[in-house]
């Protein structure tokens, strides 16, 4: 009898003594890990036999229920020590575990019978070797046998000899012939051993990869936030319409509407988010559920015509039956709106409010306030729509939903919370309130829009938020781009996008006659423009201002946004209004001239004809024309909603000098004017190149003899002077017809009889997209010219064309894009598209410079009337360099949204996609949670994705992510070129489990030739050198990162401790498992 303190001496020492030639061992413990037969494995081979007994329930038939989660949690870790217990991770992260587990598993056929205790009762562990038994044994592993340490302050064993021993084997034997104890689960534990050196699917390793991440997530889930199949939504017609993508989206959509209450869908233009929405329509509605879509009114025909008996209605068989409502709508109180009886209609009876370009909601509302303040489209959805009645759920699609701060996106998505932050902070898996997360992020990027152009990146913003922001967009919105469409689906069944010529720029000058005026002496005249017309107010005498200020102050719209400050908002944007007209046409400027000039000498007339014995009153509302504005201009409701009419009486104005001032407006009005008159339409070169452009397209078309093309420009005006000139010419030379189609005036059309509405003109326009055949099946009549404003620069398909034109350049590039998203569309026939862009006669630069230059003319004026001595703000400056640079990368390339950099972009950040692989695959393999640490596969190098490893590891130790960076945590993913180079780092989980996803996924067998080379050059696993030292590097490189934030973090003042977080290296994470990328020739290390 002897004590083995596993200090002086090791159990395994012991053992390694005792052990002869022909022993026979017999062993209770809780568990066999195949790291002690590596360090005994020289004495085991020569045995006679091994009987090993599992002290509970382990590898048995009966599976415990794993809802009882506290037995089964306890099981799971004593089947996964045959690899290796927690303590062993040490020798795990060697990566010999392949040759190890090959070599145990023969061993274990020759000599070993593992039995499994499946009652309740206790069993002591012991081991018993001929004539010696050890006591007590918790299991057979490294840290039992002393040759590792664990957590136990001590590790005493007793050595009992002969006679005393023979108890011990007595005992054992009875046991082990007692069937109503034990189940003989030996071939469980070579089939369990075998998995940890068999040749693995690429699939299967990401399978592995994602149930390690996201386990949580299955254990989270219930049946109350997952859609419930039992309704049939599956089996409709739209579901089975839609693409690989967008049912993912659906699936997606409904449990986070369930679980959150709301959902921003924001996948890229062209992605077809309406027919997503329309499935996620069915299946509330299949649940009896009442359903309302809101809108812009100009994409009410989409709506409409899916939930109708028409004939063109691919799903008229789901007899969908929402209600579609346009956003204006939500201003009024009565009347009829889309066949609904306004003064009727029960507002806050909705289950479920789908919001069509939901970015039209991202400036928000004031959220608490008097009863009696007039409540805006915001306020009116929130407190009428969403507050009252049943529990609303919040459907918001948009392409752009964020434009450049978080708070567009943060107002949208309290729809979904009904602005009460508390509501979704419960859901949230996140350390912060939503204010605080949505906050830290508006700081962030401010900071990172001060940085220097080269280190403004959305890779460096997306660096500086934290794992709480991306918590947020990953639980309620789902963004995903074109790239990440054909990157990572199969579009096999849906056709690719069409391919993007290079954008052709044309500048032509103003005019080919001789003398005339060029672009910059019409921009010098503009410089000396008032525009006083538009401010009336600041010609009040000082002795009322008390008493206008008292009538238009609060004008119950927009506390503090005064009338002053209207006044000087519009003046602003008139003048710039002129710059943009002047770009798009000089018939266009040329009638807003003659309109301001009318306007002033109107009240200039006005004022001469005043009698102070009769009352006389300017009226705001009268001297501003809509029509001089773009769409989206025309969209301010700062500017243009009022409460009343604002209305001024001469009596109280220093009328006098006012006069002074429009006089001298007028008279440079009329010099530009008499300068730009004999400008026609035969010598307006803009015009003249546009023709000519048409033509070259019909003698030479890109696609199929494809002979349409879609002309945009922002003005009404512009719209109708191009239709007058290019639907002659077009009709003259080509014998084709062109329409017109602008929010403010009728449209217009060569058809014969032609019904000119905008839903007829674009199923002339684009007959195949819009089922032209079956809604006008008489009509044979195509248009193949369409001139338009941006009243359809959203939503519409026109895929029929290949050609798009801006006549004029919207000066916010998003908007751009969104014209060219009619034709640039996922399944279009075209093989190619082709975009033009008509810039102004100056150098970008040049035509930036004056549009600073006009704002700040402006602010000059403003401050001799309100003392304000800003000129231009840093964040009108920074913004006038980001639409600079965005311009100009569209002059050499057509950029998708989320390429827009400088900008705030959510597209895929989103993990959702993952989770539902996972959930998919987890019904048919429930198996995946027993799945050995440590496995690999084999996967081919791609172009971008170089040969290397990609390591998935745990950590152990929390310090590591002191600053929530990493949003996997406590899972690091880490991929390491064969020399060493990190490819992609940590704190991109999400780019690297794409590549992951393309790497793996569908392919559900090993890759035979890249096995034979992996196995080869490993000695079948046996000499892993080369991926333990990448397995250094990657946890070096995560250390690294750590470092400098710490350092960041320090230098911007925050408190970090360079003690306490003190980082091990290996010892401080957990080799999940690693996928080799390899080259296709024999280059691994």
């Amino acid at each position: 009898m002897g004590i083995i303190d596993n200090i002086t001496k090791t159990l395994h020492e012991d053992l390694s003594d005792e052990i002869k030639q022909g022993s026979k061992l017999s062993i209770v413990a809780a568990c066999f890990s195949f790291f002690a037969f590596e360090k005994l494995k020289k004495e085991l081979k020569n045995i006679d036999e091994l009987r090993f007994i599992f002290t509970s329930p382990t590898f048995i038939t009966e599976q415990t229920p794993k809802t009882q989660r506290e037995f089964y949690i306890p099981r799971l870790n004593r089947e996964r020590s045959l690899y290796g217990t927690e303590f062993e991770i040490k020798l795990r992260n060697e990566l010999t575990q392949k040759a190890i587990a090959k070599e145990c598993a023969d061993w274990i056929r020759q000599k070993v019978t593992f039995k499994s205790n499946i009652t309740n009762e206790n069993m002591a562990g012991f081991i018993h070797v001929d004539d010696n038994a050890y006591i007590p044994i918790n299991g057979f592993t490294t840290i039992d046998l002393g040759c590792e340490r664990g957590n136990n302050a001590y590790n005493i064993v007793q050595k009992i000899s002969s006679p005393d021993s023979i108890k011990f084997l007595s005992i054992f034997n009875e046991l082990w012939q007692d069937k109503t104890k034990l189940q003989d689960v030996t071939n469980v534990v070579i089939d369990n051993i075998a998995s940890a050196y068999n040749e693995n699917s690429p699939e299967f390793i990401y399978f592995v990869i994602l149930y390690n991440i996201f386990n949580e997530f299955l254990e989270d889930i219930s049946e109350d936030v997952l859609p419930n199949e039992a309704t049939g939504f599956k089996n409709s017609k739209i579901w089975n319409m839609l693409f690989n993508f967008q049912k993912d989206a659906a699936l997606a959509i409904i449990n986070k509407l369930e679980k959150y209450n709301g959902c921003i869908l924001a996948d890229s233009v062209g992605l077809g988010k309406t027919f997503t929405a329309l499935s996620v329509i069915k299946y509330y509605e299949n649940r009896n559920k009442s359903v309302l879509v809101l809108c812009p009114k100009k994409l009410n025909n989409n709506w409409n015509t899916y939930k109708a008996n028409y004939i063109n209605n691919p799903i008229a068989e789901d007899r969908l039956r929402y209600d579609v409502l346009f956003h204006t709508d939500l201003n009024r109180s009565c009347g009829q709106s889309n066949g609904i009886d306004l003064d009727r209609i029960h507002w806050n009876n909705y289950d479920l409010v789908v919001i069509d370009e939901s970015h039209n909601f991202r400036n928000g509302g004031k959220l608490s306030g008097k009863d009696n303040e007039k409540e805006n489209r915001y306020l009116k959805l929130l407190n009428q729509v969403i507050r009252k009645g049943v529990k609303t759920k919040v459907l918001m699609l948009s392409a752009t939903p964020v434009n450049n701060r978080f708070n567009d996106l943060k107002n949208q998505l309290a729809l979904a919370y009904e602005g009460k932050t508390s509501h979704i902070d419960e859901n949230l898996n996140t350390r912060r309130s939503l204010d605080e997360i949505f906050k830290n992020a508006q700081k962030a990027f401010n900071i990172w829009s001060k940085q220097d152009t080269t280190e403004r990146t959305t890779e460096n913003l997306l660096r500086m938020l934290d794992f709480d922001f991306f918590e947020v967009l990953d639980s309620v919105t789902i963004a995903r781009s074109r790239k990440h469409i054909q990157k990572y689906y199969d579009t096999a069944d849906i056709g690719t996008f069409p391919t993007r010529l290079k954008p052709i720029s044309v500048r032509p000058k103003l005019t080919d006659l001789a003398n005339a005026i060029s672009y910059n002496e019409i921009f010098e005249q503009l410089m000396l423009l008032n525009l006083s017309i538009y401010t009336p107010t600041h010609f009040i005498l000082p002795s009322k201002m008390d008493k206008y200020a008292e009538i238009y102050e609060d004008n119950k719209i927009n506390i503090g946004f005064t009338q002053a400050n209207r006044e000087q908002g519009i003046r602003r944007l008139m003048a710039i209004n002129l710059m943009k007209r002047l770009e798009s046409s000089v018939f266009s400027f040329n009638h807003t001239l003659e309109r301001i000039k009318n306007f002033i000498q109107q009240t200039i007339a006005t004022i001469e004809s005043y009698n102070q014995s009769v009352k006389k009153e300017i009226e705001l509302t009268d001297i501003t024309n809509f029509n001089d504005l773009d769409e989206d201009e025309q969209n301010n409701d700062q500017l243009f909603t009022f409460g009343k009419k604002v209305k001024i009486s001469l009596s109280d104005m220093d009328y006098l000098s006012w006069k002074h001032y429009l006089i001298k407006d007028y008279e440079i009005l009329s010099l530009l004017t008499h300068m730009i008159s004999d400008i026609t339409a035969k010598h307006d070169i803009k015009l003249q190149n546009l023709l000519t452009i048409i033509k070259n397209k019909q003698l030479t078309p890109i696609n199929n003899n494809n002979k349409k093309v879609i002309i945009f420009t922002a003005f009404a005006d512009t719209a109708s002077y191009l239709f007058d000139h290019v639907s002659q010419y077009v009709k003259n030379h080509f014998s084709l017809h062109t329409a017109m189609i602008t929010g403010s005036v009728d449209g217009r059309s060569t058809v014969p009889k032609l019904h000119c509405d905008l839903n007829t003109v674009l199923t002339c326009f684009s007959p195949k997209s819009k089922d032209k055949h079956l809604l006008m099946p008489n009509d044979t009549h195509e248009i193949d010219i369409l001139i338009a404003t941006d009243c359809i620069s959203e939503g519409q398909n026109l895929q029929d064309c290949d050609y798009l034109i801006n006549y004029d350049i919207h000066w916010n590039p998003v908007r751009i894009i969104q014209r060219f998203g009619r034709i640039d569309r996922i399944g279009s026939k075209n093989q190619a598209v082709q975009l033009v862009n008509f810039w102004p006669d100056v150098t970008l630069d040049e035509y930036i410079d004056l549009k600073a230059k006009v704002e700040t003319r402006m602010k000059i004026v403003d401050m001799t009337a309100t003392g304000d001595d800003n000129i231009l703000s840093d964040e009108e400056k920074s913004d006038l360099a980001y639409r600079k640079a965005q311009l100009k990368r569209l002059q050499d390339e057509v950029v998708d949204i989320e390429d827009i950099t400088n900008s705030i972009s959510i597209m895929d950040l989103g993990l959702n996609e993952f989770r539902l692989d996972l959930l998919e695959y987890i019904k048919n393999h429930p198996e995946l949670d027993k799945t050995p640490y440590g496995l690999h596969a084999v996967v081919p190098a791609l172009p971008d994705m170089p040969a290397g490893v990609i390591y998935i590891l745990k950590n152990r130790a929390n310090s590591i992510n002191i600053n929530n960076q990493n949003r996997l945590h406590p899972f690091y993913m880490v991929y390491v070129a064969n020399n060493g180079d990190i490819i992609c780092d940590h704190l991109s989980p999400k780019q690297l489990l794409d590549k992951i996803r393309l790497l793996c996924k569908g392919t559900t067998e090993p890759i035979a030739k890249l096995y034979q080379q992996f196995n080869k050059i490993t000695g079948d696993g046996g000499n892993m050198t080369h991926f333990s030292q990448r397995l250094g590097d990657a946890i070096n490189s995560i250390i690294e990162v750590k470092k400098h934030s710490d350092i960041d973090n320090f230098l911007s003042g925050n408190a970090i401790s360079f003690v306490t977080d003190n980082i091990k290296g290996l010892d401080d994470f957990e080799l999940i498992c690693f996928l080799v990328v390899s080259e296709s020739e024999n280059k691994v290390a």
